[in-house]
């Protein structure tokens, strides 16, 4: 008779969060420092985009024109993607280009363009008046072209993973340099400039679904963000005319923020940016966590879906040995199934790498098993296609580097 063999069970590996290349900015106790006041900069000239309806007409009354020019200018912009005042010859000759001016001030200043995958992606740097830079990436994928926008110049939550937030917040966008992004990707479209849709694709030419998850944590801009997006929503030609549904706003965990926009009526779609499960990591991972942790992120997430009967995305960016782990999977789907069925839908996302960094994506069978834990135990997951990595362009790599700086000087 021969003994058994113990099982020798190994613990997962745990790799702990961890800066690359720069330092995390700390504060006094040594905790990553969190901004959400804008630092005090130059404000951009106030747009059409800034404004109401009602501000448009005392606009123009106030230049001496009649108020209904008001909406002659907004249907040339939101509707023919032009700030020139040479296209605008339903306007009197007369003041036209002090008239729109007045209106249209530039905001964005195109510094580059890169294209990849085929030419169906394209990411956009821009300089902002006062010499901040922020990026936009435009994707064509069947059926709908979507546009990822900045909200912010930086990004003030210090998220080691993250390239945007490695050099702290610049300063909040005004709602028309967010708007702004979207009309001149627009005018892109129409061009031609954006790659070629198949035959079978019967969808229009301009950008039908945005996403806030360029640079900024949108939710600390919140009344330019929900500016921007109302005039997003508004009927042509007083807006994009975009629907509320193809608006994806995401947040890294903002909780009285979230509460916020399940109140404003506006039935957009809601993505909390979670990470990991478990409040000991994400304390590492997401510095928020340390004013609201995964429950509170989760109550308010749930609240969106019932106060708004909008399902709930839950990203997820996978990041090898750190937060890929079966149990955290499991955990996951517990937190979610324990709030009901049927109100959230997970993303996992491979993690892209910033530059020189050693974070890398989890291994393809270890995203296989996370996904199927999660829809084993009735959570709807999805693993999301990245797009843009070539360019740098992907979910968490946009960020200004020294040669779009040099660009920038030239620009």
């Amino acid at each position: 008779m021969t003994d058994t063999p113990p099982v020798r069970t190994t613990r997962p590996r745990q790799v702990r969060p961890a800066t690359e290349g720069w330092s995390q900015k700390k504060d006094a106790e040594g905790r990553p420092l969190l901004q959400f006041a804008s630092p005090k900069r130059g404000k951009p000239p106030v747009h059409l985009a800034d404004m109401t309806p009602a501000e448009r007409v005392a606009k123009v009354t106030e230049l001496g024109l009649p108020g209904f020019r008001a909406k002659q200018i907004a249907a040339h912009y939101f509707s023919r993607y032009t700030s020139d005042p040479a296209a605008m010859t339903d306007l009197p000759a007369a003041g036209r280009e002090e008239l729109v001016g007045g209106l249209l001030p530039p905001l964005l200043t195109e510094v580059r363009r890169l294209q990849t995958d085929g030419g169906d992606t394209i990411k956009f740097l821009w300089k902002l008046h006062d010499g901040a830079l922020v990026e936009s990436v435009l994707m064509r994928y069947p059926g709908r072209i979507t546009l990822c926008v900045s909200s912010q110049a930086g990004c003030g939550m210090n998220c080691p993973f993250c390239a945007t937030g490695q050099a702290g917040l610049t300063r909040n966008m005004s709602a028309a340099e967010i708007v702004d992004q979207i009309v001149r990707a627009n005018a892109v479209i129409a061009a031609g400039e954006l790659g070629g849709k198949k035959s079978t694709d019967h969808s229009l030419e301009r950008v039908s679904n945005i996403v806030f998850m360029g640079m900024g944590e949108p939710l600390a801009n919140y009344a330019r963000v929900m500016q921007a997006v109302r005039v997003m929503v508004a009927k042509q030609p007083e807006g994009l005319g975009m629907s509320a549904r193809g608006i994806t706003v995401s947040t890294v965990g903002l909780v009285p923020a979230i509460t916020k926009l399940a109140n404003e009526d506006i039935p957009v779609t809601f993505a909390l940016s979670l990470h990991a499960p478990d409040d000991t990591l994400r304390d590492e991972l997401i510095p928020v966590n340390s004013r609201w942790k995964v429950d509170e992120a989760l109550d308010a997430a749930r609240g969106y879906f019932e106060r708004t009967g909008r399902r709930v995305s839950i990203e997820y960016a996978l990041i090898k040995d750190m937060n890929d782990h079966g149990w955290r999977a499991d955990l996951l789907a517990e937190k979610l199934n324990a709030r009901g069925r049927g109100w959230v839908h997970v993303n996992p996302i491979p993690l892209n790498p910033t530059p020189g960094s050693i974070w890398t994506a989890s291994d393809r069978d270890v995203q296989n098993e996370f996904v199927r834990r999660l829809n084993a135990a009735g959570i709807p997951t999805t693993l999301r296609d990245t797009r843009g990595k070539e360019i740098d362009g992907a979910c968490g790599q946009l960020v200004a580097t020294a040669d779009d700086e040099r660009a920038a000087a030239g620009a």
